[in-house]
Protein backbone atom coordinates (compact mmCIF):
# COMPACT_ATOMS: atom_id res chain seq x y z
CA UNK A 1 0.00 0.00 0.00
CA UNK A 2 1.56 3.75 -0.88
CA UNK A 3 0.68 5.78 2.16
CA UNK A 4 1.93 9.04 -0.36
CA UNK A 5 -0.56 11.51 0.46
CA UNK A 6 -1.32 14.27 -2.36
CA UNK A 7 0.50 17.21 -1.97
CA UNK A 8 -1.31 20.24 -0.53
CA UNK A 9 -2.80 22.61 -2.66
CA UNK A 10 -0.95 25.59 -3.32
CA UNK A 11 -1.11 28.93 -5.13
CA UNK A 12 1.61 31.53 -6.16
CA UNK A 13 1.66 34.96 -4.11
CA UNK A 14 0.75 37.14 -6.90
CA UNK A 15 -1.86 34.89 -8.13
CA UNK A 16 -3.45 34.87 -4.77
CA UNK A 17 -3.33 38.45 -4.17
CA UNK A 18 -4.83 39.18 -7.12
CA UNK A 19 -7.62 36.44 -6.99
CA UNK A 20 -8.46 37.93 -3.42
CA UNK A 21 -8.77 41.44 -5.19
CA UNK A 22 -6.26 43.13 -3.32
CA UNK A 23 -4.68 43.93 -6.23
CA UNK A 24 -6.46 44.93 -10.15
CA UNK A 25 -4.00 42.81 -11.71
CA UNK A 26 -1.16 40.75 -11.45
CA UNK A 27 1.20 43.07 -12.38
CA UNK A 28 0.48 45.26 -9.70
CA UNK A 29 -0.17 42.74 -7.09
CA UNK A 30 4.24 41.53 -8.42
CA UNK A 31 5.05 44.86 -8.21
CA UNK A 32 3.83 45.34 -4.21
CA UNK A 33 5.57 42.05 -3.70
CA UNK A 34 8.76 43.40 -5.09
CA UNK A 35 9.00 46.70 -3.29
CA UNK A 36 7.94 44.91 -0.10
CA UNK A 37 4.49 45.76 0.71
CA UNK A 38 3.82 42.28 1.48
CA UNK A 39 4.93 40.30 4.13
CA UNK A 40 4.11 36.38 4.46
CA UNK A 41 4.97 35.31 8.01
CA UNK A 42 6.37 38.50 9.04
CA UNK A 43 8.96 38.20 6.23
CA UNK A 44 9.52 39.69 2.42
CA UNK A 45 8.09 37.29 -0.02
CA UNK A 46 9.08 36.80 -3.83
CA UNK A 47 5.92 36.56 -6.28
CA UNK A 48 6.43 32.97 -6.37
CA UNK A 49 6.34 32.06 -3.06
CA UNK A 50 3.84 29.29 -2.29
CA UNK A 51 0.78 30.49 0.15
CA UNK A 52 -0.70 27.84 1.70
CA UNK A 53 -4.04 27.79 4.07
CA UNK A 54 -2.95 29.17 7.33
CA UNK A 55 -0.54 31.38 6.23
CA UNK A 56 -0.41 35.08 8.11
CA UNK A 57 0.15 38.09 5.55
CA UNK A 58 1.10 41.96 6.23
CA UNK A 59 -0.28 44.00 2.99
CA UNK A 60 0.39 47.76 2.32
CA UNK A 61 -2.37 49.11 -0.46
CA UNK A 62 -2.84 52.78 -0.76
CA UNK A 63 -1.53 53.57 2.60
CA UNK A 64 -3.42 51.23 4.30
CA UNK A 65 -2.41 48.14 6.13
CA UNK A 66 -4.16 44.62 6.03
CA UNK A 67 -3.39 42.05 8.51
CA UNK A 68 -4.98 38.95 7.41
CA UNK A 69 -4.74 35.14 7.11
CA UNK A 70 -5.05 33.18 4.73
CA UNK A 71 -8.61 30.60 4.96
CA UNK A 72 -8.58 29.52 1.32
CA UNK A 73 -6.74 29.31 -1.52
CA UNK A 74 -7.73 30.04 -5.69
CA UNK A 75 -6.24 30.71 -8.67
CA UNK A 76 -9.30 32.17 -10.32
CA UNK A 77 -10.26 35.66 -9.75
CA UNK A 78 -13.98 35.38 -8.75
CA UNK A 79 -16.94 38.03 -7.04
CA UNK A 80 -16.04 39.83 -3.90
CA UNK A 81 -17.99 38.02 -1.84
CA UNK A 82 -16.15 34.86 -2.76
CA UNK A 83 -12.53 36.77 -2.57
CA UNK A 84 -13.33 37.75 1.04
CA UNK A 85 -14.14 34.41 1.90
CA UNK A 86 -10.77 33.44 1.47
CA UNK A 87 -9.07 35.37 4.14
CA UNK A 88 -10.12 36.67 7.70
CA UNK A 89 -8.61 40.20 8.73
CA UNK A 90 -7.92 40.63 12.12
CA UNK A 91 -9.67 43.32 14.45
CA UNK A 92 -6.70 45.00 15.82
CA UNK A 93 -5.67 45.53 11.70
CA UNK A 94 -9.06 46.61 10.86
CA UNK A 95 -9.98 49.24 13.97
CA UNK A 96 -6.37 50.68 12.58
CA UNK A 97 -7.68 51.07 9.11
CA UNK A 98 -10.59 52.74 10.38
CA UNK A 99 -8.84 55.54 12.94
CA UNK A 100 -6.67 56.02 10.04
CA UNK A 101 -9.90 56.98 7.64
CA UNK A 102 -11.29 58.74 10.07
CA UNK A 103 -7.98 60.69 10.53
CA UNK A 104 -7.67 60.96 7.02
CA UNK A 105 -11.21 63.05 6.95
CA UNK A 106 -11.00 64.87 9.76
CA UNK A 107 -8.10 66.36 7.80
CA UNK A 108 -9.26 67.21 4.33
CA UNK A 109 -12.52 68.76 6.45
CA UNK A 110 -10.05 71.66 7.78
CA UNK A 111 -8.95 72.55 4.16
CA UNK A 112 -11.74 74.75 1.79
CA UNK A 113 -11.05 75.74 -1.59
CA UNK A 114 -11.44 78.88 -2.65
CA UNK A 115 -14.98 79.20 -3.78
CA UNK A 116 -13.71 81.36 -6.97
CA UNK A 117 -11.16 82.53 -9.08
CA UNK A 118 -8.84 85.14 -6.78
CA UNK A 119 -10.09 89.04 -8.58
CA UNK A 120 -7.48 91.40 -9.96
CA UNK A 121 -6.28 92.55 -6.48
CA UNK A 122 -6.30 88.98 -5.36
CA UNK A 123 -4.59 88.08 -8.06
CA UNK A 124 -1.41 90.93 -7.33
CA UNK A 125 -1.08 90.15 -4.05
CA UNK A 126 -0.15 86.48 -4.69
CA UNK A 127 2.28 87.88 -7.44
CA UNK A 128 4.09 89.73 -4.78
CA UNK A 129 4.36 87.54 -2.34
CA UNK A 130 5.79 85.25 -4.99
CA UNK A 131 8.56 88.00 -5.70
CA UNK A 132 9.55 87.57 -2.59
CA UNK A 133 11.36 84.29 -3.16
CA UNK A 134 13.22 86.12 -6.16
CA UNK A 135 15.07 88.40 -4.35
Amino acid sequence: MNDVSPPAPTVRLDVWLWAARFFRTRALARQAIDTGKVAVGGQRAKPARTVRIGDAMRIERAGEFFEIQVHALSDVRGPAAAAQAMYAESEASREAREAARALARAERNGFRPPESKPDKRARRLIRALGDIDAS
